[in-house]
């Protein structure tokens, strides 16, 4: 796992950089055929073709892997690492695994994971690497990824690459854990969670180095305020080249810098133990 960089021949070589996938067991292996479905585009469109999201579009076709988030089914059976492989959906890398009653699954892949572990989940299972725990079964100060937030719905937290919380304090039928935010947050023991940290850590310093490879990704060119006319963005317009004139803000008037984006009646707010560290103007508040 690394950067590999390539000879300057042009401009776009020398400012890019791509992961070297030396983790990965076979760089040349297709998908398990049985976990695998079409993903239709959508160019950041709702369901009602209307625009939500900008400068998406286009880029290389995808076949969805199916991750098995909760990792229900196969509790009490132990499953061997067959492959681990490549994901153009996530950041992280996949692991296939074949259980004992011959059935396969894609899980997250953490860090040190490789061809040949066993891995297991449930109650019973040990707390190693790979292994999916309710939080009551985890010994605290252990590193855990794909925390559910709800018992029984899945993990949604700590899912991207290098991404790791930290089982902190347990009280009774409530854990509490630290996440890579800084955010100290409660979570019910009876939520599950995956031991170790994810894989792929580097990929936060891989440079995409041109435009060309931005539109494989399906992101289209991004203009800024400044440069609209009045009447398509509120920083748009003037004599000449300005720097804006008011605060940054987006299409709607919204300010982009120091408002709060939180809810303040959000129905979770009452699990945040402490809150996130928030940059502001230069200066770290907490």
């Amino acid at each position: 796992m690394g950067i590999k960089y390539y000879k300057p021949t042009t401009a776009g070589r020398r400012n890019a950089s791509v992961s070297d996938f030396a983790e990965l067991t076979d760089k040349n292996k297709k998908p398990e055929k049985s976990l695998v479905t079409t993903m239709k585009k959508r160019a950041g469109r709702n369901n009602q073709g209307f625009i939500t999201v900008r400068s998406r579009g286009g880029g290389s076709r995808r076949m969805y892997r199916m991750v098995d988030f909760k990792r229900v089914d196969f509790d009490g059976i132990a499953g061997t690492v067959t492959h681990i492989e490549y994901d153009p959906n996530r950041s992280a890398r996949i692991a296939l695994v074949q259980f004992e009653n011959g059935k396969k699954s894609y899980i997250l892949a953490p860090e040190g994971l490789a061809a040949g572990a066993i891995v297991g989940s449930g109650p019973t299972a040990e707390p190693k690497l790979g292994n999916c725990l309710p939080l009551s079964k985890i010994p605290t100060g252990m590193s855990i990824h794909n925390i559910e937030i709800v018992p029984g719905s899945g993990g949604k937290l700590c899912r991207s690459a290098g991404c790791a919380a930290t089982l902190t304090a347990r009280e009774g039928a409530w854990a509490q854990i630290t996440l890579p935010s800084g955010e100290v947050r409660r979570f019910s023991s009876a939520c599950r969670a995956t031991i170790g940290v994810l894989g792929n850590s580097d990929h936060m310093n891989i440079r995409i180095g041109k435009a060309g490879r931005a539109r494989h990704m399906g992101i289209r060119p991004h203009v800024r305020g400044v440069a609209m006319n009045p009447h398509d963005h509120p920083m748009g317009g003037g004599e000449g080249r300005t720097s804006g004139g008011r605060h940054p803000c987006s299409r709607t008037g919204v300010l982009a810098k120091g408002g709060k984006t939180r809810k303040p009646r959000k129905p979770s707010n009452g699990m945040i133990v402490k809150r996130r560290r928030s940059v502001r103007y230069g200066q770290l508040k907490v």
